[in-house]
């Protein structure tokens, strides 16, 4: 038999630069068109190339986001050379810069049975170990086919989900009395992310729902870590200072991109990390209704550890040592999970604790007024609020804080604002609104303060930053909702 089908595959190797099966020009092998194999490939782009015997060689697809284990999905696999047959027992790394460069380790193999094969559809019964069932391929276009499981999905399998909302965790000035029964955890300060994981791909939400993906393209890599795993990580994503710690005012410039080019800038200039703390869905289980330990144990075993990823550790029992350790290293406190609690998705709840040393406030921006001096011309101060009984509770003013470039971004975005009445429920001192402009309340920010006065002011606010990522609706008063 002529292995004319291999001239392809030939054409586009060398063997003296290759770890990959050359074989000579020779007699095609004789089999039984029986055996499969899917290889996981960290090309320049991930992918799972799905090999099927037939004729002497390995007909091949290469599938995107490998083959679906849910009937209700179809995924693309796109048709590329034939392979031979040597190459359903090959793992290896192919050398940068040539074809299809990179990491190829076999995810799958085993036998199929063909219950139909023609040049636009080929319907195959797969036997293997990850992979067990009935699929369809059908071409669509040129070189472009999809691949659709006519089976069932597996007894057990749930798909990813579409949206977790994270549980949120309750304000306390103390570490509880019975440390034995708490884990402790780092307060990071940066902003919570929900990241859906699958077929090696990222997708990034926010608290409110916002996709946040195409502002932190460092997702990618973590992503491609975890290969062929679905998975839902919680976590916060930070930026760290020249000391290793997370700088709120560092992250800034990367909160509200979604400019393409601007946001590679960014992310080579001030990269993030995604600090997973916490494991939500996987492998097809969701594992929310697990006790903390349990997810725990199974977060370490993915062992995230990367250029821009990581699992940062815990701590069960000695609170009052990693309260102490946080307040050395400059970070915000310290975040306490009940050993045996269950994860509450959207829920606040008081199996998660959360200590402070630096006490912040998310408020919402209600009005500005002008500054004088060196600011004339620009923004002197901002007139911020909480949500209240009877709406938009004004909480003070805030004039310190601001780096230029913050002044000037915050500036544009309000003047767009303005509108001729006050935004807030409660009245607004008189020295505090004159010569204020008012502004839709639809801007959420950040600062740091000392204490908050009887009459629900704000002492000694600072400027922290924005927040793209709450809702104004949903800030109040931290210490009045968590009580």
């Amino acid at each position: 038999m002529s292995d004319t089908p291999l001239e392809t595959y030939r054409s586009k190797r060398d063997p003296g630069r290759t770890t990959e099966p050359v074989p000579p020009p020779g007699p095609l092998p004789e089999g039984g068109d029986d055996t499969f194999v899917i290889q996981e490939h960290h090309a320049s782009a991930l992918h799972w190339d799905f090999r099927l015997e037939r004729d002497g060689v390995l007909v091949s697809w290469a599938v995107p986001k490998g083959l679906p284990l849910d009937p209700g999905t179809n995924r693309l696999a796109v048709h590329t050379e034939d392979h031979p047959m040597e190459y359903a027992g090959y793992e290896g790394d192919i050398a940068a810069g040539e074809y299809g460069g990179g990491r190829v380790r076999i995810w799958d193999r085993g036998t199929y049975d063909t219950e139909k094969w023609s040049d636009r559809e080929v319907k195959v019964v797969l036997h293997g170990t990850r992979v067990d069932g009935r699929y369809v391929l059908f071409r669509t276009g040129g070189k472009n086919w999809m691949v659709h499981r006519m089976d069932p999905r597996p007894e057990g399998f749930e798909p990813l989900p579409d949206l977790v909302r994270p549980m949120m965790a309750v304000l306390r000035e103390t570490l509880p009395p019975d440390d034995d029964r708490w884990g402790y955890e780092m307060k990071w300060d940066g902003v919570r992310a929900v990241v859906y994981v699958e077929g090696g791909r990222a997708r990034a939400m926010s608290r409110n729902d916002i996709d946040m993906t195409a502002s932190y393209p460092e997702l990618r890599e973590m992503a491609a870590s975890l290969g062929s795993r679905p998975a839902v990580l919680d976590g916060e994503i930070v930026a760290l200072d020249a000391r290793g710690r997370p700088s709120f005012e560092r992250l800034q410039p990367r909160m509200h991109v979604g400019n393409a080019t601007q946001v590679r800038r960014l992310a080579a200039s001030t990269p993030v990390t995604f600090m997973a703390f916490d494991v939500l869905h996987l492998d097809g289980r969701p594992t929310t209704g697990l006790p903390y330990t349990g997810r725990r144990r199974l977060l370490e075993s993915l062992q995230l550890q990367g250029r821009s990823w990581q699992t940062p550790p815990a701590w069960f029992g000695g609170g009052s040592m990693v309260l102490e350790a946080a307040r050395e290293q400059g970070l915000e406190g310290v975040v306490v999970k009940r050993l045996d609690s269950l994860y509450h998705p959207g829920r606040r709840s008081d199996d998660w604790l959360k200590v402070k040393h630096l006490r912040t406030q998310e408020v919402v921006v209600g009005g500005w007024k002008p500054g004088t001096g060196r600011r004339e011309g620009t923004i002197g101060s901002l007139l911020l609020g909480v949500q209240g009984a009877g709406g938009l509770e004004y909480a003070g003013k805030v004039g310190t804080g601001f780096t230029e470039l913050a002044l000037s971004e915050i500036g544009t975005r309000l003047r767009a604002l303005e509108r001729p009445e006050s935004p807030f429920a409660s009245t607004v001192p008189r020295p505090d609104a004159r010569e204020a402009h008012w502004v839709d309340p639809v801007v959420v920010g950040e600062v740091r303060f000392g204490e908050w006065t009887r009459d629900g002011r704000l002492r000694h606010p600072a400027w922290r930053g924005l927040r793209p990522d709450k809702a104004p609706q949903d800030v109040v008063r931290e210490d009045v909702r968590d009580r």
